[in-house]
């Protein structure tokens, strides 16, 4: 039987960003599944505030050089490798001079505030992403998005990705976590994010540009949902527990593992009796 194949995508791993529940889950959960016997692919933003030298991450010269465009600016893609040895775990970050140099992660250190192209960050990450993968030739069964810098994964997918090969018949998982931020994104995230293929109904959610909008958007976006964290906002919980697709509500740390590797079997098994 063919190993099936787990795309992972987190806003945050550990340990190159500091302990959060999302970075902890980001890295123990691929090497989880990878030993039970999933192929998978791991990616995460290259923040600036990450060591390259002390985490040996190096450039992927045949993955880089792309160049992505929003908002009528050109922005090079710059893929970098790393591996957790004692995982066997390989990592892949995207990079970009434009949106990851600076030494923070969402925050400016001195004023606190969000930072204004947060938007055009997520965007990036996202498109270089799938580009990527594009590029490895490498074929998912199924996408699991990790935190909302990535809540433009499944969207992206369902429209402009649709019909390409490499994405065509993978299946989203979207996880839910406790990490809110305050304001919102440009209300012009919709309108810099668009590629052709993006229909005006698959957008509309898009428009709400806030912590719980995004979030509300990407599940409607997805074939199912994970809530990650034992307590997450109100109005999340809310859609959490109306959504009518396959959902795992909230696993412990010690069984988290193996309850999302049988909702993937479920997903899966859901997949081939549609094909049959």
């Amino acid at each position: 039987m063919k190993k099936k194949k787990v795309l992972f995508i987190s806003q945050e791993i550990s340990p190159y960003l500091e302990e959060s529940e999302l970075a902890t889950i980001g890295r123990h959960l691929p090497q989880g599944i990878q030993e039970k016997g999933r192929e998978i692919r791991t990616f995460m933003p290259k923040f600036g505030c990450i060591n390259e030298r002390r985490n040996q991450l190096h450039e992927v010269i045949r993955l880089s050089g792309m160049n992505l465009v929003i908002d009528d600016n050109d922005h090079p893609l710059i893929i970098k490798v790393g591996s957790i040895q004692q995982a066997r775990l390989q990592v892949y970050f995207i990079d970009s001079e434009d949106f990851f140099e600076r030494k923070a992660i969402f925050h400016d250190k001195k004023t606190g505030n969000f930072f204004k192209d947060n938007d055009e960050r997520a965007i990036f990450f996202a498109r270089g992403v799938l580009e990527t993968v594009k590029k490895l030739g490498w074929v998912p069964d199924i996408i699991h998005c990790h935190g909302w810098m990535t809540s433009l994964i499944p969207l992206y997918v369902r429209t402009s990705y649709s019909k390409d090969p490499v994405f065509e018949n993978a299946k989203i998982i979207y996880s839910l976590y406790d990490n809110e931020f305050k304001g919102e994104l440009n209300k012009n995230l919709v309108k810099k994010a668009y590629m052709d293929g993006m229909e005006e109904e698959k957008t509309k959610d898009f428009c709400d540009t806030c912590f719980i909008g995004l979030n509300k958007a990407a599940m409607n976006a997805s074939d199912a949902v994970i809530k990650a964290s034992k307590e997450i906002n109100k109005d999340l919980q809310k859609h959490f527990d109306e959504f009518s697709k396959p959902k795992l509500d909230y696993q412990d740390p010690e069984n988290y593992v193996n309850a999302y590797s049988d909702f993937y079997d479920e997903i899966f098994e859901n997949v081939e009796a549609l094909v049959e």
